[in-house]
């Protein structure tokens, strides 16, 4: 279980890094430079303690989609992004592929 909170921890520190490049002007902003330096380190280093226990096609595939969701409701919600229809069946989509993928497929479970 613990596995699944340091995935959880970087998506979220990757989500914060990817948040605060909207803000770095192309990194000459110092402080939201930082932001996107420790956040994206931090996932890494997450991962790293992830894939101790669990595959990298799950891991990644769930890093990566959660990830774009949370992007995207970033922009939505503090940029005042808009989704339209299409948008939110892709959401809907890579939504549904993690949960066929972590709970549905038996591709990653020990044989």
């Amino acid at each position: 279980m613990r596995e699944y909170l340091y995935l959880g921890a970087a998506i979220a520190a990757e989500v914060s890094g990817t948040t605060a490049l909207k803000f770095t002007s192309g990194f000459t902003n110092p402080v939201p430079t930082a932001v996107v330096v420790v956040g994206y380190l931090s996932s890494f280093y997450l991962l790293s303690l992830t894939l101790q226990e669990l595959p990298v096609g799950l891991v990644y595939a769930t890093w990566s989609a959660v990830g774009i969701v949370a992007a995207a409701l970033v922009g939505v919600v503090m940029f005042d992004e808009a989704v339209d229809t299409a948008g939110i069946a892709g959401i809907c989509l890579i939504i549904a592929g993690v949960v066929v993928l972590n709970v549905v497929s038996d591709a990653y479970t020990p044989h």
